[in-house]
């Protein structure tokens, strides 16, 4: 691929890749789930996202820029919203649904997030757009919606996690909103939003903890290691170092609903790491890729 296409397509590698990563990360992710708490891990990984920004800032020289009061206000907002609130509702949605049905909740997201788009920032997208949106998510909801054996997960509270679960997508789809007015109405970077936006996220998880402490006993007794430490620095550097990072490069140069969109396909990029761990994936997982890719393909035409 040639530098001119690749600067010509930045916005949505940006955001594909963004997806990537999220899907390499969430694996990890998994194991982790069994032994921290949300919140406890969420704070982790902002730590330490939040470190390695700052050290990549001070390696690539890039001096502090100009930052307005107004868009480092609503990036602030941005990640109180995206990142703290809607990681949270994500995690409790995850408890009562699992990460199917969680998912597919999800997929609201993008078009949320496109609508509001619309409604305030004066965003509108074409009719071959909305077909390539409405295509994408199609095919991430199909593949998401499989049962399997593995995936069935019982709840005795599902109408909760389907509440946490909206909540989730709202927040991710005014929090993309936010990130993408900021970073158009101002010349600020996006690995500088990414910081101020973790930053945000991360007070308020600090906050949360605080005011609803997530059984401490439980906490105490997480058996920390350096193996353990490391697992975390390396799911803290791909979705949140990298993840984030590269969904603000792509809010920076297109559009919200297609930047949501093609990071919404993340679910996709987890069936490689699947087969490669032994699973087997049936033709309609394969069906429902080829749905999405073909939406993909109308969004990059």
């Amino acid at each position: 691929m040639n530098l001119v296409l690749i600067n010509d397509y930045k916005g949505e590698i940006a955001a594909l890749s963004a997806a990537f990563v999220w899907a390499a990360s969430s694996v990890v992710y998994v194991l982790l789930g069994r032994q921290i708490p949300p919140l406890v891990l969420n704070f982790s990984k902002g730590v330490m996202a939040i470190a390695l920004l700052s050290l990549t800032l001070i390696l690539t020289g890039q001096p502090l820029p100009n930052l307005p009061v107004m868009p480092v206000s609503i990036l602030f907002l941005s990640g109180v919203i995206g990142i703290g609130l809607g990681d949270t509702a994500y995690f409790s949605a995850l408890n009562h649904l699992g990460a199917r049905r969680t998912l597919l909740i999800e997929t609201l997201a993008p078009p949320m997030a496109a609508i509001i788009a619309f409604l305030f920032l004066g965003e509108s997208l074409e009719v071959w757009a909305w077909c390539g949106i409405v295509l994408t998510l199609l095919g991430v909801a199909w593949v998401i919606t499989e049962r399997t054996p593995s995936t069935v997960v019982s709840s005795p509270h599902p109408l909760r996690g389907i509440i946490w679960g909206g909540l989730a997508a709202i927040a991710q789809a005014v929090g993309g909103v936010l990130s993408r007015f900021a970073l158009v109405e101002s010349d600020i970077t996006p690995l500088w939003s990414t910081l101020i936006r973790l930053i945000a996220g991360t007070v308020i998880v600090i906050f949360l903890l605080l005011i609803r402490p997530q059984s401490p006993d439980k906490t105490l007794q997480i058996s920390w290691s350096f193996r353990l430490i490391g697992v975390i620095f390396l799911t803290a550097f791909g979705s949140t170092y990298l993840g984030i990072w590269l969904q603000q490069t792509a809010l920076k140069y297109v559009s919200t609903g297609i930047a949501q969109t093609l990071t919404a396909t993340s679910p996709l990029f987890v069936l490689p790491f699947a087969i490669g761990m032994g699973d087997k994936i049936s033709f309609r997982a394969f069906f429902g890729v080829f749905i999405a890719l073909s939406g993909m393909a109308i969004l990059l035409a």
